[in-house]
């Protein structure tokens, strides 16, 4: 009998964060060389790219900034994203790149919104570099406010999509959407379905060709039990639910952990079948069936 096989997706490596309580120690103690061997064993696992993120620090301590960046790119060549909100983090972040040791591949700004594009007036003095484009939210006279339903995330993608490729020259390849992947604890709108209904309108526009379908995959099971009903690992298995369905539909790059391996799961698998019914949920029965995850 064969081993099912691993989704085919472009994983970009999470792990470089204080917000992960093995990561913040660290951060900490100013531990360079473990946040090196942290890097190592994301490269090694198979990471596309590395997300670089050192929290509020990077605000107020730009050379520190700097010195992770070229401590990382000392043991690995895998390229990096950056992950901050501030265009001054990320001008220090793309002048300390070296695009040569990751042999010649860009960086990856970590992200721009309709009401935060100034972070593209960077492209003028390092581009060119890949952009994820958080399609989760829209400027709508002058006001930022939360993506909802399918279309408007489909919408917000694609006016972020044509914007890049036709105001700055970017290829398609090099723009990821970040559909948002919401942790299904308190999703009581449906935003887990209104994400992957998105990801199906986006695959299906030409005018979007060649794009990225992407979401941090960790996010859907926060806060989570460990076990499912029927004894198996909950946390896994419920990514991989959610990659059952969007993979198919061009959903293709996660923030996650590389050394995780995903696969398909069977129709008969007990967490798939009890996350396609909570897509059917709102309100209080989709806590009901939240409950059904980890309640026999």
């Amino acid at each position: 009998m064969t081993e099912p096989q691993e989704f085919k997706i472009n994983i970009i490596g999470e792990r470089i964060n204080p917000g992960f309580k093995s990561s913040k120690i660290f951060f900490d103690n100013e531990d360079i060389a473990g946040l090196q061997g942290l890097a190592l064993k994301q490269a090694q696992a198979g990471a596309w790219y590395l997300d670089i993120n050192i929290g509020a620090r990077a605000l107020t301590d730009s050379a520190f900034m700097a010195e992770v960046i070229r401590a990382i790119q000392a043991v690995v060549t895998t390229p990096l994203a950056f992950d901050f909100p501030s265009a001054q983090v990320q001008e220090v972040c793309l002048e300390t790149y070296d695009r040569a040791r990751a042999g010649g591949q860009m960086p990856m700004i970590n992200s721009i919104t309709e009401h935060r594009w100034d972070l593209m007036d960077l492209h003028k003095h390092f581009g060119p570099f890949k952009v994820i484009a958080m399609a989760s939210e829209r400027v709508e006279e002058g006001i930022a406010k939360g993506n909802k339903t399918a279309d408007e995330i489909y919408r917000t993608a694609k006016r972020c999509a044509l914007r890049l490729r036709n105001e700055y020259g970017m290829a398609m390849d090099d723009i990821l959407i970040d559909v948002s992947v919401s942790a299904i604890i308190a999703d009581t709108a449906g935003l887990n379905r209104s994400t992957l209904d998105a990801i199906k309108l986006i695959g299906n526009d030409p005018d979007l060709a060649g794009t990225h379908r992407m979401g941090g995959l960790t996010n859907i099971a926060q806060q989570m039990p460990k076990k499912a009903a029927d004894g198996s690992e909950l946390k896994h298995s419920l990514e991989s639910a959610f990659l059952t369905l969007a993979v198919p539909y061009g959903f293709d790059t996660i923030i996650g952990t590389p050394w995780k391996r995903h696969q398909p799961l069977p129709e008969d698998n007990y967490v798939l079948k009890t996350y396609k019914n909570f897509l059917e949920q709102t309100g209080s029965n989709a806590l009901r069936a939240v409950r059904k995850f980890y309640k026999a």
